[in-house]
């Protein structure tokens, strides 16, 4: 789904800001027919769960509404209107004066309506948007529905992050001509010094299309007839690591004479892309030919009162303490995060590991906490073709919105999965194969649990990457720095030495109070999460197939009510608001040093 941009032909409104809100139930059978009875309000885009103070909003499960009024601009009357969603955690309705013109299942990507029937140019309309919370067995994130003694509906769920909800994204009105580009994919490669690129135009109707390619000055550096093929850019400047190059390929629709000079141009769409190539060669990670080695944290969209709502201001601080720390790379654990977030990592070189929302498909993580059997992962009443097929659509709707940002150089398919229990194969191989059918140009990966190792790990052969998560030194050998780091190099050795694969750690973590601290080797003190770091680098260093490092986590952040959480997660190497640890410093001295040498 392209992303609205403003463009000779084209042209978007935003409509974030404060709109009315209500839970289900408070406003009315069928609060999208009318006014909403309700004398709150909420702000777009943030989750709503922390704008209040009443523990019934903050704590329901089940489905909340949005509304407010919109103009549609008056020189719209003979434009195709569409309303876009960026996100609406995990479920969405979108009603226009009463009627239904869109639904979406699924919390992270987009989705869209054709409104031109409903509205009219000049004229103001109703819009309400239902955003549903619930997670079960087939959703993805999954979860379970539970009732109180007291009657109170409770959402359980798998993963360690608190469950977010609402229009935590942007909301556009924007418009297209009648005759329009509906879909462009870019895919690149060097030929020398020559930059290859290839594209694939899909428009709404046929109709003649050129495209051009322009260099960062807006310089023509290629242009082309057709709705694909392959532009050569002589001389072209690759997309690097912490050295962003952008060009924009324009695609334009034009009539049937096809017209070169600029008349007759039914639609205008650009798409800024990077010229690079990404590659596994044995135990190597490599962009543009060249050795990559991950450095950097696995992330959360997690900050204090707007939840997982994306703000600019945290995305420009957030990026300016990857680069004060040395790190070059992200992983959107656990969901893909907002298309402003991609956008600034290829503006400035940050490379993004891009993963799904598919965290907490593992039961077996259950017993292994409570020592009693648990109920199989793979199976039709846990996780079965339901619950992939919906993972499968995710994978589609991913790919489909991220297939164009040069920063992402691989996709993660899960995290933490059981990987190691029987159906865990006949559940991975179809999304392995489909995904590889969407995106051929990408690595792929997973993220093992610590019950999956490189002996009893049934999956790890059809992916490109190993990527394992390990906590030896904290939920294993807790206090024992010493016995943690013989248990995790025989671990990390047992996987190279059995796949042969890229191997790298997707998260590696101690809870850490800030401004705790001791002589000894105390957990949770910030002396502690330091020389934790600096024994599993140890490790790290002794391994040529190893290839990155993602702490756990960027920031403190939070989480569901448990009694090992008290203010949610601390394992951030900032706290929640983003002030740094003693082990941040730690970090930075190594990053810069690796970053330097490789």
């Amino acid at each position: 789904m392209l992303r609205p941009r403003s463009t000779a032909t084209r042209e978007k409104v935003n409509l974030d800001g404060v709109w009315r809100f209500a839970l289900d139930g408070a406003a009315g059978p069928e609060p999208w027919s009318g006014p909403l009875a309700t004398r709150l309000e909420a702000a777009v885009p943030a989750s709503y769960n922390d704008l209040f103070t009443d523990p019934a909003i903050r704590d329901h499960v089940g489905r909340v509404w949005y509304q407010r009024t919109v103009r549609v601009p008056r020189g719209w009357t003979n434009e195709r209107v569409l309303l876009r969603v960026d996100a609406a955690t995990h479920e969405g309705r979108v009603y226009v004066d009463g009627a239904l013109v869109a639904e979406h299942v699924g919390g992270y990507t987009p989705f869209e309506a054709d409104v031109t029937d409903h509205v009219r140019a000049g004229e103001e309309f109703r819009l309400t948007i239902g955003v549903n919370n619930e997670l079960t067995n087939v959703t993805i994130p999954p979860g379970t529905i539970t009732v109180s003694r007291s009657g109170r509906r409770e959402q359980q769920y798998k993963h360690d992050f608190y469950n977010y909800a609402g229009l935590s994204r942007s909301v556009w009105l924007h418009c297209v001509p009648a005759v329009h580009v509906t879909d462009v994919t870019i895919t690149t490669g060097l030929d020398g010094t020559t930059g290859t690129v290839g594209y694939a135009v899909e428009t709404n109707a046929p109709a003649p299309v050129r495209v051009r390619a322009l260099d960062a000055d807006g310089a023509e550096v290629a242009a082309a007839h057709g709705t694909d093929g392959v532009l050569r850019i002589d001389g072209a400047t690759p997309w690097r690591p912490g050295a962003a190059y952008l060009y924009d390929l324009v695609v334009e629709v034009l009539d049937e004479d096809g017209d070169e000079d600029g008349d007759g141009v039914l639609d205008v769409y650009r798409e800024p892309f990077g010229v690079r190539t990404v590659e596994v060669r044995g135990t190597e990670f490599l962009i543009n030919g060249e050795p990559f080695y991950f450095t950097g944290f696995g992330k959360h969209e997690d900050t204090p009162v707007r939840g997982k709502g994306h703000d600019d201001a945290y995305l420009v601080h957030d990026f300016q303490l990857l680069e004060w720390i040395g790190a070059n790379s992200f992983r959107t654990s656990h969901y893909p995060y907002a298309e402003e977030v991609l956008e600034f990592a290829d503006r400035h070189g940050i490379v993004v590991v891009d993963e799904t929302a598919a965290v907490g498909l593992n039961l077996a993580v259950q017993g292994g906490l409570t020592g009693r059997p648990h109920d199989p992962t793979w199976a039709p009443e846990t996780f079965g073709d339901a619950t992939r097929d919906a993972h499968a659509r995710h994978l589609r709707e991913l790919i489909a919105r991220d297939k164009n940002h040069p920063s992402v150089v691989m996709w993660c398919l899960a995290n933490e999965a059981s990987t190691a229990e029987e159906g865990a194969r006949e559940y991975f191989e179809p999304l392995v194969g489909l995904t590889r059918g969407l995106d051929p140009s990408r690595p792929i990966t997973f993220t093992a649990w610590l019950g999956a190792t490189g002996g009893n790990d049934l999956v790890a052969d059809l992916f490109d990457v190993v990527t394992v998560n390990r906590y030896y030194g904290w939920y294993i050998a807790n206090g024992d720095l010493e016995t943690a780091e013989r248990y995790l190099e025989d671990d990390l050795r047992a996987w190279i030495e059995k796949f042969g694969k890229p191997v790298m750690m997707g998260e590696y973590g101690a809870d850490t109070l800030p401004g705790l601290h001791s002589v000894w080797d105390v957990p949770w003190t910030e002396e502690y999460q330091r020389d934790y770091f600096e024994m599993n680098h140890r490790v790290f260093d002794r391994f040529d197939a190893f290839v990155g490092e993602h702490v756990w986590n960027f920031a403190d952040f939070a989480t569901s009510n448990g009694i090992h959480r008290v203010d949610g997660n601390k394992k951030g190497v900032f706290t929640r608001d983003r002030r740094p640890k003693s082990a941040a410093h730690a970090l930075r001295a190594r990053w810069r040093d690796l970053n330097g040498r490789r």
